[in-house]
């Protein structure tokens, strides 16, 4: 019984680093704002949308989109303007480029 409970907090404390996000339509219900940069150089992570649940990261920039909030890991929602960002992101066309470029910000999304 003991290796089962062991177990079972192994296996929900790794999926509760996944990166399973949704996009949310107020500021108020986000856990995260996000501003979406222009040039690489000047975002604090750099995001690869993958296209499988399970290929998503482990707070490395691999991100999948659910459909339902509560299958989410982390809320977001985009703002318009990069100073009201908690977060600057660029997506990546390649999953090899994905990343944190500032780590300081790293907190935000465990």
């Amino acid at each position: 019984m003991k290796k089962l409970f062991l177990s079972f907090l192994l296996v929900t404390s790794l999926n509760s680093f996944s990166q399973k996000m949704i996009t949310v339509d107020y500021e108020s219900r986000a856990d995260v704002k996000v501003f979406v940069v222009d040039y690489e150089s000047r975002a604090d992570l750099c995001v690869y949308k993958v296209d499988y649940e399970s290929r998503a990261g482990k707070n490395d920039g691999k991100w999948f989109f659910v459909d339902y909030e509560s299958r989410a890991d982390k809320k977001i929602y985009f703002v318009d303007y990069e100073s009201r960002a908690d977060l600057k992101i660029f997506f990546v066309d390649y999953e090899s480029r994905a990343g944190w470029k500032n780590s300081s910000k790293k907190h935000l999304l465990y």
